[in-house]
């Protein structure tokens, strides 16, 4: 499956760790969205994103209410979700799993961490 990736994170810098992890795991398409907002904008505009890779604090619209958006929108709703985040208590990890988060990884995180994640949620996907 040819994977179209939405990097969705408020820090430029975690975008380009997340995009530089993924291009040494040998992916190479990629959108970024700096809030929810934008990255739902995105969605609605770009139907080849097939993953989406969101950290939780962003400001306007948190990586959560994102989970939840695309949970509620019969368009989009079936897109993966891998949420990447400093957030490592169980009650948030719960509470994005209630949300319909596919994984979750805490950052900081290894590219071989990311992969397994990915590989994780592609294994149960297909």
């Amino acid at each position: 499956m040819d994977l179209r990736f939405l990097i969705v994170d408020d820090s430029m810098t975690m975008r380009r760790i997340v995009i530089n992890s993924l291009r040494n795991l040998g992916y190479d398409n990629f959108v970024e969205a700096g809030d929810g907002k934008e990255a739902l904008e995105k969605l609605a505009v770009d139907s080849a994103i097939n993953f989406i890779i969101t950290d939780w604090n962003m400001p306007v619209f948190s990586g959560l209410e994102l989970i939840k958006a695309i949970r509620s929108d019969p368009k989009i709703s079936h897109i993966p979700v891998l949420m990447v985040t400093t957030r490592g208590i169980k009650e948030d990890i719960i509470e994005a799993l209630k949300a319909k988060v596919n994984n979750y990884i805490v950052k900081p995180f290894t590219p071989h961490i990311l992969k397994e994640k990915i590989e994780q949620i592609l294994a149960i996907a297909s």
